[in-house]
């Protein structure tokens, strides 16, 4: 059975950044979880800020450059999604939406994914429902129901239930659980042959 592609969408804008800490942690916990199932996975980290030209070209002109058409095509061919953002002013960032925008709308219908973000109070916690959680709904995703959101007083906290230890392992669980299921995008696909075609086969025996 072919490894299963887990892509992760990171749209934190420093170095380091929060946001890209809590994707690697997500990613890893999934993969674990990936594991104890029997399946392999590669993972792959898509660091929007290095696409931040790329995706502005995109926007203005409607051509991806190279290395932003090779990030499209690595989420739209991925057998499960985490995306992670920082908050700014109660929603996504402008980044992450820009990065939504040049996908083909098409392209995460089915998916799982797993949504995620950061912000500096846990104000902020609600914008994964009623900004990210609608917008991949739109497109049609399967999003996992725990959504992680991390202030920065979470990074102290221990592995209790209610820490943030413990809600990256039941995220990351449940969006396992819906890959561990699903056949490797780049697997070979059944051949369905029609019912009329099979008796009709019969018949000639």
């Amino acid at each position: 059975m072919s490894a299963l592609k887990l892509v992760v969408v990171a749209a934190g804008l420093s170095v380091p950044s929060s946001t890209r800490l809590l994707a690697d942690r997500l990613a890893g916990a999934a993969a674990r979880e990936l594991g104890a199932a029997g399946r392999e996975v590669d993972v792959r980290v898509v660091e929007l800020r290095e696409l931040a030209r790329d995706i502005a070209d995109n926007l203005i002109t409607g051509f991806p450059p190279p290395a932003l058409r090779d990030a499209l095509r690595a989420v739209e061919e991925a057998d499960g999604l985490i995306a992670v953002t920082p908050i700014f002013s109660a929603s996504y960032s402008g980044l992450f939406k820009s990065f939504v925008d040049v996908l083909d709308r098409d392209a995460l219908t089915g998916t799982p994914v797993l949504i995620a973000a950061t912000g500096g109070t846990a104000r902020h916690s609600l914008a994964l429902e009623h900004a990210m959680r609608p917008l991949f709904a739109h497109l049609r995703a399967v999003v996992v129901p725990t959504a992680v959101f991390a202030a920065s007083e979470d990074w102290g906290a221990n592995g209790a239930d209610g820490s943030l230890a413990g809600r990256i392992d039941r995220a990351a669980g449940e969006l396992a659980a819906l890959l561990a299921g699903r056949p490797a995008a780049t697997g070979p696909v059944e051949r369905v042959v029609p019912f009329e075609q099979q008796l009709a086969a019969l018949r000639a025996h």
